[in-house]
């Protein structure tokens, strides 16, 4: 009983100063969370308990819920043509990186989907810092397109992890697509029903709104795509991640929602997911001979391969600018250290990778929001 008390204290104080720190050191707040989590479960103040990991679930499913209320698929579906182009050969090319650096080194199959994972999570954070610049705008929308993706191949991968790569995938990839069938039927159904009935959108979520119906809303359609994920025996990330699309692209008039939402999940349910990851790893684990060059090579990789493959916008944005967008997708932290912790739990990678992985997260939001800070400084200078 003391020790859930001690546990449930610390996550607590944790939620409630990492900003005052992460403000200090001028670093998001995710990565002192996952920095306090490490400091405290070494010293014992945090340590396994089950409701803990299913609150921490909860709060990873909420957070790929988030990440999908960035993506509005109209608006990615009006995608100038040339721009889609572009944005197809950008994510061709860092995949091609991806499947060339993993073969060459025999790294295995579960590489050529880590490496070249986007999340738009962190990009929000930089919108928030330096406004909507013209290479932010694009790295929304190309990060918006790369998520997908890369949510997709997360999928795939879990399917593989878990079922092998025999009868169990083919169903799993069966059930994947009929799903997704559905589920642009049913896109498709609802963008006709919004178009000639406009008002059914606001009466099922109104502006003056006093029984919180927008999150009720919400919230349900979060839970039933989770219920169907269970159903098909799917990614629970996958089913999530569509839900929260669904906000932004049928529900345009609730323009706060998105962040209404997202304050909720920044504040309590996701800080313990990330709280969580930090207490799974061990800081003796530092001492692991070549952890932490393992964990240097991998963000680097992750940080070249993007910085290159982002030079096919040049034309559009300029040298610099293009630099800055292909650094502001270096930092999957909150894909990447899901599909890792995902990938060690199936045993695809072992426990030095693993650590290397999470390790290599931090390394690249750091070096990131240091070098762009840097970057910026030199172009308004200029």
């Amino acid at each position: 009983m003391n020790e859930n008390i001690t546990l449930i204290v610390t996550i607590a104080l944790i939620i409630v100063f990492s900003p005052f720190f992460a403000k200090k050191v001028k670093l998001p707040t995710t990565p002192i969370e996952i920095i306090l989590g490490s400091l405290f479960g070494y010293i014992g103040l945090i340590h396994d308990e089950h409701l803990f990991e299913i609150v921490a679930e909860i709060g990873f499913l909420y957070l790929m819920f988030i990440a999908g209320t960035e993506v509005n698929l109209k608006k990615v579906l009006k995608t100038p043509a040339a721009l889609m182009r572009k944005v197809t050969l950008y994510l061709i090319i860092l995949y091609g990186f991806s499947i060339t650096f993993s073969l060459y080194f025999d790294l295995g199959n579960i590489f050529i989907v880590l490496l070249p994972l986007i999340s738009v999570g962190l990009i929000a954070a930089l919108v928030k810092e330096y406004g909507k610049t013209p290479w932010l705008t694009l790295s929304m929308t190309a990060g918006g397109i790369g998520e997908v993706v890369s949510i997709a191949f997360l999928t795939l991968a879990a399917a593989a992890i878990e079922s092998g790569y025999g009868m169990g995938l083919v169903q799993t990839v069966s059930s994947l697509l009929l799903f997704l069938l559905f589920m642009f039927l049913l896109f498709r159904a609802m963008q006709l029903l919004f178009w000639w009935f406009p008002e059914f959108s606001v009466a099922l979520m109104p502006h003056k709104d006093n029984k919180e119906q927008d999150l009720r809303l919400s919230m349900g359609i979060l839970l039933l795509l989770i219920g169907a994920m269970f159903y098909l025996k799917l990614e629970l990330a996958f089913g999530a991640f569509l839900a929260g699309i669904f906000i932004p692209t049928f529900f345009e008039h609730k323009h706060e929602l998105p962040e209404k939402l997202a304050s909720y999940g920044f504040g309590f349910l996701i800080p313990i997911f990330f709280i969580h990851i930090g207490s799974s790893f061990n800081l003796d684990a530092l001492v692991m001979d070549g952890l932490i060059l393992k964990a240097l090579v991998i963000a680097l990789v992750m940080i070249a391969i993007r910085v290159i493959a982002s030079l096919v916008f040049v034309k559009e944005i300029g040298l610099k600018d293009s630099l800055l967008m292909g650094l502001s997708h270096s930092m999957p932290l909150t894909l990447l250290i899901a599909m890792a912790t995902l990938a060690y739990h199936g045993k695809s990678i072992d426990t030095l990778h693993y650590y290397a992985f999470i390790l290599a997260a931090l390394f690249q939001v750091i070096f990131v929001m240091t070098t762009i800070k840097l970057i910026n400084r030199y172009k308004t200078s200029e």
